[in-house]
């Protein structure tokens, strides 16, 4: 049967038997190396510890013979303790550096040498360590380790590594051979990206790559049509998004308009009467913007409706709704609403913001300010008409009373501007 095809791409049982095999000897060549790598490391680790114990105990045992300069003890003590450890050479140095005892293993051989370097490989440098007597430095030890407990470690770590990874390999093989005729990761990715098209609208995901001729033309053809999709769906939320916005909010500002406005201030009615909670509605109004737009021009009404809209929503919290209703008016939704206090602290703030002048096109600036009104639920109103009237007849108490201040709305006044409107 001919291995490849007239691309020089693998045919599909090529490919299936080869990448079995392939992928049971690295699967089990990269265990066995890791094995082998975190044991030589473990081992180092514990031959290090145990060398800096050793080097501390013979600190301590010739630390009097150090002291009364006594060679003879020095050398005994050294060789009590070096003889039983893994230690291939101990010095121990006076105050001025002057050798005063030395014990080395006497060994010779392949085996002796064999485990000297490993020692020098895998141990840290010799560990040098001051003896300390009173406070005072009066000498030093020199130890090297040995590497025989090492070697045996190392020896019977890779005899067992070795065993489980032949083990292993075999149980791979035989467990690979069982799946040659079975078609699983190309044909798994190709059909879990058609379910997500197909069931969630995926049509983001794509078919990787495929060494198998068959399946790589497959995933081509099918990454195409996803890509066809994918473009006609960014293309329809793009539009709807578009008109969605344009619906629902003002082109000059980009802040809401009313019919956005009024829908979220009847579902925070509904959430606040289900709650028992309190919603604040503000009623702004500019008290010099008929004078701007008649003196400067409607570029400078623009530009200082576009900074109102600005100001004001740099003073409210995220939750919070600021609108545009039409001309110079605009409203601000304020849920949840804890205490009356809170919307009047916010409407000082909105109020105060109008303070510095508006830069207008020309280079010039004017000075503008803003006229609120406050209403509350349930106080006020009980429906989003009411709150808003409620609100409206506030802000024009607020400008008769004083321009550029604020007024929280009352019953007796509630009634009277709705009189009047009617």
């Amino acid at each position: 049967m001919n291995l490849f095809n007239r691309e020089g791409r693998p045919t599909l049982r090529s490919v299936i038997g080869r990448g079995n095999l392939i992928v049971a000897l690295v699967g089990v060549a990269m265990t066995s190396l890791s094995l082998t790598v975190l044991g030589v490391l473990a081992l180092r680790v514990y031959a290090d510890h145990n060398l800096h114990l050793i080097a501390r105990s013979i600190n301590y045992t010739v630390e009097a013979a150090v002291v009364f300069n006594d060679k003879v003890a020095a050398n005994e003590a050294l060789a009590l303790i070096a003889s039983t450890e893994e230690v291939a050479d101990a010095q121990v140095f006076d105050a001025q550096g002057q050798l005063l005892a030395r014990w080395q293993r006497r060994e010779s051989g392949l085996v002796s040498a064999l485990e000297l370097q490993i020692a020098r490989h895998l141990l840290e440098e010799p560990i040098r360590m001051p003896i300390v007597h009173q406070d005072r430095e009066v000498g030093s030890i020199l130890i090297v380790g040995h590497g025989s407990s090492l070697m045996r470690f190392l020896l019977s770590g890779l005899a067992g590594v070795i065993l489980c990874s032949a083990l292993s390999a075999w149980v791979a093989l035989f467990l690979a051979r069982r799946q040659l005729k079975g078609i699983t990761g190309p044909l798994r990715s190709l059909a879990q990206v058609a379910h997500a098209a197909r069931s969630e609208r995926a049509f983001d995901r794509r078919v990787p790559p495929a060494r198998i001729a068959e399946l790589d033309s497959l995933g081509n053809d099918f990454n195409a049509l996803l890509d066809e999709l994918e473009s006609w769906q960014t293309h329809l939320q793009s539009e709807n998004e578009s008109l969605a916005h344009q619906a629902n909010h003002d082109s000059l500002t980009g802040l809401p308009n009313r019919a956005f406005f009024e829908g979220r201030l009847a579902r925070a009615v509904r959430s606040a009467s289900k709650y028992n909670e309190r919603v604040a509605v503000l009623f702004l109004d500019s008290d010099r913007f008929k004078g701007i737009n008649d003196n400067y021009g409607h570029a400078a009404g623009d530009a200082v409706l576009v900074a109102v809209a600005t100001r004001v929503r740099a003073q409210l919290r995220e939750e919070d709704l600021v609108a545009r209703l039409g001309g110079d008016e605009f409203a601000v939704l304020l849920t949840p609403l804890h205490k009356t206090e809170d919307a009047e602290r916010i409407a000082d703030k909105i109020i105060a913001s109008m303070a510095l002048p508006v830069q207008l096109p020309d280079g010039s600036s004017v000075q503008t300010s803003l006229s609120v009104g406050i209403a509350l639920y349930p106080d006020h109103g009980t429906t989003p008409g009411t709150l808003l009237h409620a609100a409206d007849a506030a802000m024009y108490q607020a400008k008769r009373l004083s321009r550029g201040g604020q007024y929280t709305a009352r019953s007796e006044h509630l009634a009277a501007h709705l009189k009047t409107r009617s």
